[in-house]
Order: structure tokens, then sequence, then C-alpha cells
């Protein structure tokens, strides 16, 4: 197969996968290797908006449980979540991807405000755009930013892009007898608390019947594969 299956994604990337072998931080390198697999997408004639965590900067819940206020917490996430969406930027520009950042939070200095109106418009011309600064509320995780950014956009599906191939009945580090579901409802995951992206972003996603797709964004060509139709990770859908 050489023809995408979707015309408009959003790519949900967590925090993490930034961070490379050192565990924290953004490492340059890594985001050079995800800005080629995002390329790889793009050269298809794909329109796709991405979403970045903060899990490898600051999280602001663990904050929270540590005596931080929560608000405060949370919107220094959300700063994080634009440092790593300059990043991003950053390594898609230097491999000639035409880019945007846009914030929910304003930082005019380097990314332009969230319209979703303008978001489409950088869609549209062919342009990569990034979201960052969550939904700009606190209480809110990016996953939850992504579906709702998702649906905003008319975008055909969510891609996860994790650590992990796909969605266990367990945890597959732990238990070796881990069964992964190729395909799986949201019904199921709300109900076995499968935690692959929080409760109001599957239900966002199910009130909407808008597919996710959970995969390991290290697996290098998965993500082009899983454009292109592959059955590839876990997909959640009704």
């Amino acid at each position: 197969m050489s023809n995408p299956v979707y015309k408009r994604v959003l790519l949900k990337l967590s925090g993490e996968v930034l961070a490379g072998k050192q565990g924290f931080g953004i490492d340059p390198n890594r985001a050079s290797i995800l800005a080629q697999e995002i390329k790889s997408v793009h050269n298809l004639g794909v329109s796709i908006g991405v979403v970045i965590g903060a899990g490898n900067i600051f999280r602001g819940i663990n904050a929270a449980d540590q005596g931080m206020d929560r608000v405060t917490g949370d919107y220094l996430g959300m700063l994080a979540t634009i440092m790593n969406s300059i990043a991003m930027q950053d390594a898609l520009e230097k491999i000639e991807c035409d880019t945007r950042t846009l914030s929910a939070i304003s930082v005019n200095k380097i990314s332009e405000p969230y319209i979703r109106r303008r978001a489409i418009r950088h869609l549209e011309k062919g342009r990569i755009v990034i979201i960052a600064g969550g939904t700009g509320n606190p209480y809110f995780s990016t996953d939850t930013a992504a579906a709702l950014r998702a649906t905003e956009l008319g975008a055909e599906i969510v891609l996860k892009g994790t650590k992990v191939d796909g969605i266990y009945d367990m945890d597959p580090v732990k238990h070796r007898n881990a069964k992964k579901y190729s395909q799986i409802s949201y019904r199921k995951v709300l109900e076995d608390n499968l935690r692959i992206m929080d409760m109001t972003a599957i239900t966002l996603c199910r009130e909407n019947s808008l597919p996710i797709k959970v995969f390991n964004i290290n697996n290098t060509g998965d993500l082009k594969q899983i454009i292109l139709g592959s059955n590839i990770g876990t997909l959640v859908s009704e």
C-alpha cells in the first residue's frame, strides 16, 4: 500500500520520548529522529497536528502530590509543553518542514496564539502544526488537549505515540503473560481503567467517534505504516 488511509491526523507524543536514554530533559538527537518520522507522514500529503506532553520536564500533578498548588503545577507543566514544542519545531525546520507552533498560553515571542481557524488554515497550506500549552487551563492533561484539538481540527484519528507497542490487559513490563489488544472499545478502556489516556480524553473521543491508535513511536517506520493502513499497535474505537 502506498496511499494514506487518513487525510488529517493528530499525533500525541508523550514528553518522555523526547528525553531519549537520558530519561529527562530534551535530547536533540531524539528530537531529530522524531522529526524524520513526522516528515515521512507529511511527505505523503497528510495534514498533521502534533501535541507533546511535558513528562520529560515537569508534571503538575506530581508536584501537587508534593505540596505545590495544583493550579501552579499545571501551569508550569503547560510551560514545559511549550519548551518541547519549540524543540520539535526546530528539529522539523532543520529538515525543511514548514512548521508553526500555536500555544494556548500567550508567548508571542516564540509562538502564535492558538486559534482554531488559524490552525486549520496552516494545515490547509501544508504546514505541520504543533499545538502547545495544553488546553490553556489547569486540571486538564495534554491527552485531553490532544482529543480536544483533534476534534476541533477535524482529524480522523488520534495517534498516541508512546514507549509501548499497544494496549495490554496488564503491565507488560511486570507481567510476561500480559495480553495485547489489537482492537478495544472505549468502554472496555474505561471499565478496566487501562490508563492509556485519561478518562476525560477517552470520553471526549468516544462522544465524537474519534478513534485512537496506540503504538510505539520508537519503532522506526511504524508511524508511516499506520498511516498507510498497517495493523500496528492497538485501535480504540466503538
